[in-house]
């Protein structure tokens, strides 16, 4: 065996017993011995530090004040101006067409304006003939005024009108909060009032259904056409 061949013998024994040290058959001489605790983190997996904080869950969320007031008829003068009112004068001269818009905004779908303006105006109509009076008709309206308040985790009257007290997730809050709601709307004197105020509140809220953005559609230029003999 010539010097070459010793050499890269050599070599490749190097080779071999550096590979035996990285696969963990020989160990440093001055590696230091696992504690108990670095084998408890090492078995479970649990983050080196404190624990973390566990937040509140389900915890009920209070609920936010109505944009305008149930007497602010002409709004707060802001940017709605204008809306808030037309909102105030079909309140006043038709409700039926209010509220029918209002029940498009909150169910978004087909015919909902034209079969709720019609049942509002005949339930209009049957109160003027019996009773002489749009009495009613708003108390079809109730339940638009409550589930448009759940939707959006508004304030009720009830704490005004009964004075109800309670933290906002309690039922008996939210029952008193209905039947607030119901002596609103069940006032003729007070229901153009709520339907302005669920108008306005709904069209801060809520785009028309029928409102489509604009889109710039560009036209390719025509292919360039030849006549052939």
């Amino acid at each position: 065996m010539d010097r070459e061949q010793e050499q890269t013998l050599a070599e490749q024994e190097a080779l071999l017993a550096e590979c035996k040290l990285y696969q963990g058959e020989k160990e440093p001489e001055n590696k230091e011995p696992l504690t108990q605790t670095d084998e408890d983190e090492t078995v479970t997996g649990l983050p080196v530090g404190p624990t973390p904080t566990s937040t509140d869950v389900g915890v009920p969320v209070p609920p936010t004040p109505w944009s305008t007031g149930l007497f602010q008829c002409f709004g707060t003068g802001d940017e709605h101006f204008s809306s808030d009112l037309e909102v105030c004068v079909l309140g006043a001269a038709a409700p039926c067409v209010l509220y029918g818009s209002n029940m498009e905004r909150l169910y978004p779908h087909s015919r909902v304006f034209a079969d709720r303006c019609l049942h509002y105006s005949c339930l209009l109509f049957l109160g003027q003939l019996l009773f002489n009076a749009n009495n009613i008709a708003p108390w079809s309206s109730v339940g638009s005024r409550i589930a448009l308040r759940r939707k959006y985790n508004l304030e009720g009257y009830g704490q005004y009108c009964f004075g109800c007290s309670g933290t906002p997730g309690e039922e008996s809050r939210e029952r008193c909060d209905s039947i607030c709601d119901m002596f609103i709307h069940g006032l003729f004197c007070l229901h153009p009032f709520a339907l302005a105020q669920e108008g306005r509140e709904l069209r801060r809220r809520t785009l028309h259904p029928a409102f489509q953005p604009y889109l710039v559609v560009t036209m390719a230029p025509p292919m360039e056409q030849s006549m052939s003999s």
